[in-house]
């Protein structure tokens, strides 16, 4: 008598950022095909996609900051640059063949599980419907800004954007600005502006 080998259960990941990529690619490691990563936007990366106000950076040292199974020794600086980690993170996509298990464009709206079929159920905002038996969500803190509630500023007259959404047209050396940054990229960002 011979067996089969049990089948591997299907996984859906939510989000493609360092976290999502990571859990993506040590299940291909494992053996598990069955993967799709639903991602809201229309590229890799997360917080190092949405996030290119000028001179960002990682405030952990770049040899730390890549994965331990793909270590990255060629680092351009000792703080990585955005576009450099995210360079490195879209490498990873491509040599562990993952960007055939990408679904862009999808922002989940809703997740339930099925106790019927024993699967969980996930619904798109566009209306595409997904299920899989493992659910792992890699939605990550830094990709939605938290605007805080500043008194007056609904009567301030200059540009006023969030770092994470920073706005490319405006030339913050020429414009009167507010910085909506919290923590460090607030004095990352207020930090470059005010160099010669």
């Amino acid at each position: 008598m011979t067996s089969r080998a049990p089948r591997k259960p299907s996984v859906i990941i939510i989000g493609t950022g360092f976290g999502g990529l990571g859990m993506a690619i040590q299940l291909k490691k494992a053996g598990y095909e069955q993967i799709t990563l639903l991602e809201k936007e229309g590229a890799v990366g997360g917080t190092w996609r949405d996030n290119t106000y000028p001179g960002a950076a990682c405030d952990v040292q770049s040899h730390l900051y890549s994965y331990s199974f793909k270590p990255k020794h060629d680092w351009s600086r000792k703080f990585g640059l955005q576009a450099e980690i995210l360079g490195y993170m879209e490498h990873c996509v491509q040599k562990y063949d993952l960007a055939r298990h990408i679904e862009f464009d999808r922002a989940v709206a809703t997740a339930s599980f099925d106790s019927q079929s024993n699967e969980w159920v996930v619904g798109t905002e566009s209306g595409d419907e997904y299920r899989a038996d493992v659910l792992i969500t890699a939605t990550g803190q830094l990709n939605r800004p938290a605007i805080p509630a500043i008194p007056g500023i609904d009567r301030f007259k200059g540009t006023c954007f969030h770092s994470a959404r920073w706005n490319h047209d405006k030339d913050p050396a020429k414009a009167e600005m507010l910085s909506r940054a919290l923590l460090s990229p607030s004095l990352d960002v207020i930090n470059r502006q005010n160099q010669p």
